[in-house]
């Protein structure tokens, strides 16, 4: 998301280039984080595929890719080129949640931290909760 998304709109205010760094420097480094954690320390019993956590994780994050990637559609799609000003986004979970997208991206990394049931992954889905959480309510106000 932090490579397509940025490709995909149209418009818009341009992001500062040490912001742009910051988020990039995070995203190696989570990677990074997420990848030793699981190949070198998590351990997992035979049959963790098939352990209701694991699928319940699995389900939530694929649910949570879907409603991110929907709800980032809607978001470019706003407005027509040439049109500025604000819109109220429709459809899909825009009618539950002003912060679709949000909303999408903090169920993704809860079921990604639930199927993986790693300290590292709950941290990241905590960060994301607290980092997304306030971005939604300042966008819902």
């Amino acid at each position: 998301r932090a490579l397509i998304f940025p490709l995909l709109i149209r418009e818009g205010k341009p992001t500062p280039f040490f912001t742009f760094v910051l988020a990039l420097l995070f995203c190696i480094f989570n990677g990074y984080l997420q990848g030793r954690s699981l190949s070198n320390y998590a351990t997992y019993p035979p049959g963790w595929l098939k352990d209701p956590c694991f699928i319940t994780g699995f389900i939530g994050w694929l649910l949570g890719m879907a409603i991110n990637i929907h709800s980032d559609h809607i978001l470019r799609n706003l407005r027509k080129p040439g049109e500025t000003g604000y819109k109220i986004p429709r459809g899909g979970m825009f009618e539950y949640v002003s912060g679709a997208n949000f909303f999408g991206e903090i169920l993704e990394w809860f079921g990604f931290a639930l199927a993986c049931c790693t300290i590292e992954s709950l941290a990241f889905a905590l960060c994301t909760l607290f980092i997304l959480g306030s971005r939604a309510r300042q966008h819902h106000q």
